[in-house]
């Protein structure tokens, strides 16, 4: 109620966009970043005709409902993220702005500006509470991202009560620092008052805009307003009703919208349809102009990416010796780029240890919008939300790289992402003790766990070089979630797929690498750097006669989507198993079965060279041959 004139100023005469085709190419994106408020949204899409009725708002947070609690991006029309989580639609519109720009820098002309829309926002308290909004507002400012419009709601009031009892900081001043362009409206119902600070941060195109909207949160409720009682619960029927009054709106007429005032907001229906009619025969002679860049611009919105990409793929032969996964990783992508003009990212601050440059390509800057190389500095919680905004850009393929370890800063990006069914990927390196002296700090041991506990993340974590060049074609071509990639800092031998099955192979998620009998009496099961330990291991217990089977096993997202019959033909029911994998032992028991093993991590690590600590913790050809000879 507070955030309504704000809403209505923006929606009735600013924001760009057409009820009628929500996924218009160049329609202006607005995020409700406090989606706790989701009812204006909603209101607001069902006023300006959108497809959302009014049986759809009477059925607010129910089961099947269109109208969740807070807003779901591809569940109702005209919702362009899932929000909630204070802080991630705030920083997502960050990535939505970078997209934007490195579009519009790649594909406009002067005389045709096809892509020039902004990203609009209403932010809460909350959102600026938390620690990913301070990092993406950093992160803007520098960028100088002047197509961002955000208007905060200060009303003074969280949860817990007064924001005064702990968000006594000059919100104003902390934006100024960070480079944007700020100013406060003092009363949030002066709708000329709103109108021009809008109107005058459009007047300032290289700098993101914050402006400050003092409102009252439950305006027009006689108790509730300015209470922390109107922020977490419903009002309730009684003082629903005394706030029609205040209104001078009639109590006993519930879901009642005046003819007069739909008739106002629908005019966006009209006018939405005008400006993406004038914008399309700006694009028809576009088309006609640039005929090959327009085809491409199209096929990027509508998401193909083609086939040609998919040759130039590297493949790595045995002779190369030992090739770190990340060090494979960084070539892969140094070859698709220039097939992939969508394909964009960084790391945060770790780029030479991530492999993650994209050569031949400028970093996006304020001065190279069409630059592909993101500098995202030590910002691993809006680098993840930044990936989500650029993910939710129709075509784009993002990727973030740090360690492994540090994905536990972003997990709330990545959760969102899930949920969301974005296609971001996840550039995961020193993904085991393996990376030596660094310590337990930056040693994963729970992370593969804890990832492979998202429901819709797909992790892969490739055995060697070739198994890498497959699963950076899984991840591309994937596009209903998340694709994390867990890559090795230590080298590792390259597989000669002449005496062992094909690395395309991890397409199916697990796959029969080798065995010298089809009816083994045991099973050895490898993921990423342990696969080569525990083939050590099965080439000595085949020396010794005994029948087994080794199997990779890269991604177990992808294999428990083969069928039963594959994946009993890979495990065979029945069968003693043992897996190897230098992180926690949590979910293997699924594949492993009652009788079977598990060579795991489940401590913390330690600081020594690599080597030593693999002895250490039993990932030894010796150790893992005594391991097999109790299981049987």
């Amino acid at each position: 109620m507070g955030a309504a004139p704000m809403a209505f100023v923006v929606w009735t005469r600013y924001l760009k966009h057409n009820p009628k085709n929500p996924s218009w190419m160049n329609r202006d994106r607005f995020i409700l970043s406090a989606g706790h408020g989701s009812m204006l949204l909603y209101g607001l899409l069902h006023l300006t005709g959108y497809d959302v009725s009014l049986d759809d708002l009477k059925s607010f947070r129910q089961w099947d409902s269109r109208t969740p609690g807070h807003p779901e991006y591809g569940h109702t029309p005209g919702i362009e993220m899932t929000t909630g989580p204070l802080g991630q639609g705030f920083s997502a519109g960050v990535g939505m702005a970078i997209a934007q720009h490195y579009l519009a820098a790649t594909f406009n002309t002067p005389d045709h500006p096809v892509v020039d829309y902004r990203i609009w926002g209403i932010v809460s308290d909350g959102d600026l509470m938390e620690g990913v909004a301070s990092e993406a507002a950093s992160l803007a400012g520098h960028l100088r991202l002047g197509n961002i419009v955000y208007l905060y709601d200060d009303n003074h009031i969280s949860i817990d009560g007064p924001t005064t009892l702990a968000f006594t900081e000059d919100v104003a001043r902390r934006f100024e620092a960070y480079g944007w362009h700020v100013q406060s409206v003092e009363d949030g119902n002066d709708l000329a008052a709103l109108d021009r600070a809008i109107a005058a941060a459009l007047s300032v195109p290289d700098r993101p805009h914050l402006i400050r909207v003092r409102t009252h949160i439950g305006y027009g409720s006689p108790n509730k307003q300015d209470s922390a009682e109107s922020h977490g619960s419903p009002l309730g029927e009684s003082e629903v009703a005394l706030t029609k009054k205040q209104y001078g709106w009639d109590p006993e007429r519930p879901f009642y919208v005046p003819e007069e005032a739909l008739a106002h907001f629908r005019k966006a229906v009209a006018m939405g349809s005008s400006i993406e009619n004038t914008w399309r025969r700006l694009y028809e002679g576009y088309r006609q102009s640039h005929p090959k860049q327009a085809d491409l611009l199209e096929g990027i919105h509508a998401g193909r990416l083609g086939e040609e990409w998919k040759k130039h793929v590297p493949v790595f032969s045995p002779a190369l010796g030992a090739v770190a996964t990340r060090e494979a990783s960084g070539k892969i992508l140094e070859a698709l780029s220039p097939q992939l003009p969508t394909l964009i990212g960084g790391s945060a601050d770790l780029t030479p240890s991530n492999n993650t440059y994209l050569k031949g390509h400028a970093d996006f800057q304020h001065g190279s919008r069409n630059g592909r190389n993101i500098r995202f500095g030590v910002r691993e919680h809006a680098m993840g939300a930044i990936l989500n905004g650029i993910a939710l850009t129709k075509g784009m393929v993002p990727y973030g790289g740090t360690f492994l370890v540090f994905a536990d800063y972003m997990r709330p990006s990545i959760r969102l992402a899930a949920l969301m069914g974005l296609r971001p990927i996840y550039v995961f390196t020193h993904d085991s003790i393996g990376l030596g002296e660094d310590g337990p700090t930056h040693q994963p041991v729970e992370h593969l766990a804890s990832l492979r506990a998202i429901p819709n993340l797909t992790v892969i974590r490739p055995a060697d070089a070739n198994e890498t060049a497959e699963a950076w074609t899984y991840a591309i071509g994937h596009r209903e979630g998340p694709v994390a990639l867990a890559l090795t800092r230590q080298k590792l031998p390259v597989l000669d797929r002449a005496l062992y099955a094909p690395a395309s192979n991890l397409h199916k998620g697990a796959y029969v690498l080798a065995e010298n009998s089809p009816r083994p009496h045991l099973i050895l099961l490898g993921s990423g750097s342990e696969l080569h330990v525990a083939l050590g291991a099965y080439q000595r217990l085949v020396a010794e006669g005994i029948p087994c089977r080794i199997v990779s096993i890269p991604s177990w997202e992808i294999f428990d989507r083969q069928s039963v019959q594959y994946q009993g033909s890979v495990l065979l029911p029945g069968t003693r198993r043992l897996a190897v994998e230098a992180g926690s032992s949590l979910g293997w028991h699924k594949y492993v079965g009652a009788q079977g093993d598990i060579v795991s991590i489940d401590r913390f690590g330690a600081s020594a060279p690599a080597d030593v600590l693999m002895k250490e913790f039993g990932f030894t050809v010796e150790a893992i041959v005594e391991r097999v000879r109790r299981l049987l």
